[in-house]
């Protein structure tokens, strides 16, 4: 295993995007926008780092960048470098002034971003979950990236690039962050986070090999437990009426707030906020799928497949009361709702959407 302070990437997998970036930093033709996308979890904060310490690395040898050694690199992966800029949709609404809307916020924002570097060769413009900015915002950092610059390097990071403009796709160059091997994530998981190969391979598993969430699983036991309990009580939920699937929505959300980053510091007395009640309803809508997909490879036979079970999920039994298509239904049901949350639906009626929808076990059927 390599030390930190050894030289090259530090995220797992992804040798296209690794690759394409470590050749346009040796010939010097790094894109001036870089577009890292891939879905949630599956380690884009780890190769922005990686991409960061490139950026920065002083190291001479550019065979040998990012070096991890140089205080580029570290302050690169600190984010603590005195040329980089990082902000978001998010940033932008909670720097807003009094009576200033968050477009003229953003606009205001890249202007600031336009300053010229002070210690690098270039100042570094990361701008995260790009794509939950609107319309406006989007045209305006548009116009930013139309007037090139040696002197600037933008990173935008998005997990649906699909709700990009087009306009500022083209302009982009695409670095795709996605699955990694189930093998080399659970050798990092025992490596890297300690954990023996049993969990280690239980959490490549249910996290579908998406490095990110495999290691905030590792680093937060909390979240496997949240988790676990979920997925039982969506499958009780199976044999249960309408009345308490509409009742268990609330609960639902309400336990999946405290693993939502930006939630806001405890108050008792505070309303916790709709943006972070919706991103902890797409945290229940994320392990929903999985189950569903789940229960679907335990309606075909292969209930052994379904990472689900690694976390004592009793799939299998009740598959046997479930049919495919009622599965595949809930599924795309799932996955609409999930989109519909990003388009900043109502968190608890969007639930309440995918309780209704949810199937009704059947009697015991024959396999």
């Amino acid at each position: 295993m390599s030390t930190d302070a050894a030289p090259g990437f530090r995220s797992l997998g992804q040798p296209a995007a690794r690759r394409m970036a470590t050749l346009g930093a040796e010939r010097g033709r790094v894109g001036r926008t870089l577009l890292v996308h891939g879905p949630p979890g599956a380690g884009k904060t780890a190769f922005v780092d990686d991409l960061l310490a490139l950026a920065f690395c002083a190291d001479p040898d550019v065979t040998r960048r990012p070096c991890n050694a140089c205080r580029g690199c570290r302050d690169g992966r600190a984010r603590s470098h005195p040329d980089l800029v990082i902000g978001s949709p998010d940033g932008w609404r909670e720097a807003r002034t009094t009576g200033e809307s968050i477009v003229a916020a953003a606009r205001r924002w890249l202007l600031q971003a336009a300053g010229a570097p002070v210690v690098a060769a270039r100042r570094v413009v990361v701008v995260e979950r790009v794509d939950r900015a609107g319309e406006q915002i989007q045209n305006a950092l548009l116009k930013t990236l139309e007037e090139p610059t040696d002197r600037h390097t933008f990173i935008l990071v998005a997990d649906e690039p699909s709700r990009l403009l087009p306009t500022i796709r083209s302009r982009s160059q695409p670095l795709r962050i996605g699955p990694v091997p189930r093998a080399e994530l659970t050798a990092h998981l025992m490596d890297v986070e300690r954990l023996p190969r049993d969990l280690a391979d239980a959490l490549a598993r249910i996290s579908h090999g998406l490095s990110g969430a495999a290691v905030a699983f590792a680093r937060n036991r909390d979240l496997v437990d949240w988790r676990r309990r979920l997925q039982g009580e969506l499958l009780s939920l199976l044999e249960r009426g309408r009345a308490d699937r509409l009742g268990a929505v609330r609960e639902l959300i309400d336990d999946a707030v405290r693993f939502v980053p930006s939630r806001p510091a405890d108050d008792e007395e505070a309303r916790t906020p709709a943006s972070v009640q919706r991103e902890a309803a797409i945290l229940v809508v994320e392990a929903w799928i999985g189950l569903t997909r789940d229960l679907l490879m335990a309606v075909a036979g292969r209930g052994e497949l379904a990472p689900a079970t690694e976390l004592g999920a009793d799939v299998d039994r009740l598959a046997s009361r479930l049919d495919v298509m009622s599965l595949v239904a809930m599924t795309a049901c799932l996955e609409r709702i999930h989109a519909g949350l990003r388009e900043n639906a109502a968190p608890r009626l969007s639930l309440e959407a995918g309780m209704l929808a949810w199937p009704i076990l059947t009697a015991t059927r024959n396999r």
